[in-house]
């Protein structure tokens, strides 16, 4: 196992059974016109493939986080709203409920936030998805969000 390494991240995990993209390299050789006719040069190039991108995939993959963004800010708000009602209820710990509640309000507005920026990311994904498909440019009607 020592000489395994296991990387335990949440994100930015590699698919094991696919091959890792790797570059064609191309070489070119001009042969000499001279008396000798000796080979001038050799010039190689390396291509990388770009992988093709799944517009649609990525449309859905912002569309589940912004809801999960939406869900924390209910989540977090609904908790603050408890951490008030408990401030007045039980007097003797009325600090920190109120403590509680203002950390849950600014969860709540940074789940928010989140949201937000995930709808935005969303959007850019289905016009990077209508601009490959090369699909008519349609009227934004979602200016303000």
């Amino acid at each position: 196992m020592a000489e395994e390494h296991r990387h335990h991240h949440l994100f930015h995990h590699k698919k094991e059974d696919e091959p890792p993209v790797e570059a064609a390299v191309y070489s070119e050789t001009t042969y000499g016109s001279g008396p000798d006719s000796a080979y001038a040069e050799t010039t190689e190039a390396a291509a990388y493939a770009e992988p093709e991108v799944d517009y649609k995939k990525e449309e859905k993959h912002h569309k589940h986080l912004e809801q999960l963004g939406e869900l924390g800010a209910v989540a977090a708000g609904a908790y603050a709203l408890y951490e008030k009602h408990e401030a007045k209820k039980d007097p003797e710990h009325a600090h920190r409920h109120k403590i509680e509640e203002e950390v849950a309000a600014a969860a709540a507005v940074g789940a928010g936030g989140f949201a937000f920026h995930e709808h935005h990311e969303k959007k850019e994904s289905k016009k990077e998805d209508e601009e490959a498909h090369g699909k008519n440019e349609t009227i934004d009607r979602d200016v303000i969000f």
